[in-house]
């Protein structure tokens, strides 16, 4: 059993009426903000950053090398920082942009057949090159392999992401699939883990559908962070559940994510094979395993049990622990949202974001929210179909 928390909600918030719509937005542009948040501090430790800022990080931050961003290792040749979205937002989004082209539940082949050649060919501002650019050139090596074994290599989808490093590279952008599938998180995790095949495997893989299902338990009326735990611990397998239960649990003694830091990473680290050096992966690091976890996905839930789920308490938590920090951001940030929408997000970081990364945040959302309700009209559709016909086969005629 999950244990509770005691850490306040955002004033003025409310899980039980928020409509579709407000959940959706809520969802990736609190996804976005904790994305551009994380950026600038990604790979390292809570006490670097504490010291590279003088204390935590309360909110936007300018790069970690100043105006030195441009040569600067092992940042070069990235502008992260300044409200500027990574690679994270750009796939979310370009995900969220191959339902509009489906209109329907995604699979493996969906990838190959809309978004491998989205990357490949449609040119969009890239926030961190400060130009127009193929996402394929800001996208990391796990992501480009997508591209090498889908469009080159003629993979077959649905098995495209064995042999690819295992890191958290699909479940950074599966939010989409939980909005699609909300309320019903076992739904999401299975669509969640179609759609990643073709990305990752093993725990990799695992993670994207946890990611997903946590995404649409938040969306279930009068969720609260333990609620969506309880969900994902009766889906999750294998190290990805002892990861999340093992931080889950040392989470529910704390409700400041300043005394939580390194209880957290002290939790997570047994499942965790990047190792303690962020920056110096072990040797074992990546590699598929039934009894490891990706570190991100198992933070994100922990910060949001000691936030309360409160956005600003669980995504500032998420950032100060360093590392891959803008994912685990990216990750809280959606469920937070999710569970409260966008109301406690506060304003001025959604604007900055908006400008410095010359993105609509609210389009997605917008364009998410209405496949969502054609996706559950066909579900609803097929479901009176399957209903009508088994009640012929079995003479049960209610």
């Amino acid at each position: 059993m999950t244990p509770k928390t005691s850490a306040p909600l955002a004033a003025g918030t409310t899980t039980t009426r928020l409509t579709l719509d407000e959940r959706v937005t809520g969802a990736l542009v609190g996804a976005a903000v904790g994305d551009a948040l994380g950026g600038p501090v990604e790979g390292w430790t809570p006490e670097q950053i504490a010291e590279r800022h003088g204390g935590r990080v309360t909110g936007i931050v300018g790069p970690w090398y100043g105006e030195d961003w441009r040569t600067a290792r092992p940042i070069a040749p990235y502008h992260k920082g300044d409200g500027h979205v990574t690679d994270d937002t750009l796939m979310t989004h370009a995900l969220v942009w191959v339902y509009e082209s489906v209109r329907g539940h995604l699979d493996a082949y969906a990838v190959a057949e809309h978004l491998v050649p989205d990357l490949m060919s449609r040119p969009r501002w890239i926030p961190e090159l400060e130009a127009e650019a193929l996402p394929l050139q800001r996208i990391f090596l796990a992501e480009k392999w997508i591209v090498t074994r889908l469009h080159y290599g003629h993979a077959d989808p649905r098995e495209a992401g064995t042999g690819n490093i295992v890191n958290c590279g699909a479940a950074m952008y599966m939010a989409p699939v939980g909005l699609v599938n909300a309320a019903h998180p076992e739904a999401a995790y299975a669509e969640a883990l179609d759609v990643a095949g073709a990305h990752q495997s093993s725990y990799g893989r695992e993670a994207a559908g946890v990611l997903a299902a946590a995404v649409a338990a938040a969306c279930v009326p009068g969720a609260t962070p333990s609620s969506v735990v309880d969900a994902v611990l009766a889906l999750a397998k294998d190290g990805t559940r002892a990861a999340i239960e093992a931080v889950c649990e040392t989470a529910s003694r704390y409700t400041d994510f300043e005394s939580a830091l390194i209880p957290l990473r002290e939790a997570v680290a047994p499942f965790d094979t990047v190792g303690p050096h962020y920056r110096e992966p072990s040797l074992g690091a990546r590699r598929p395993s039934r009894l490891h976890s990706i570190e991100e996905l198992p933070v994100a839930l922990g910060m949001l049990l000691v936030g309360g789920g409160d956005f600003r308490h669980t995504v500032l938590g998420s950032v100060n622990y360093g590392r891959d920090c803008d994912s685990i951001a990216t990750m809280s940030g959606a469920i937070a949202g999710a569970l409260h929408g966008e109301r406690p997000i506060p304003a001025g970081w959604v604007k900055t974001v908006a400008d410095a990364s010359r993105l609509d945040l609210h389009a997605p959302a917008r364009a998410l929210t209405e496949v969502a309700g054609e996706v559950f009209a066909q579900d609803t559709a097929r479901r009176r179909a399957h209903e009508a016909s088994f009640a012929a086969l079995t003479g049960d005629g209610r």
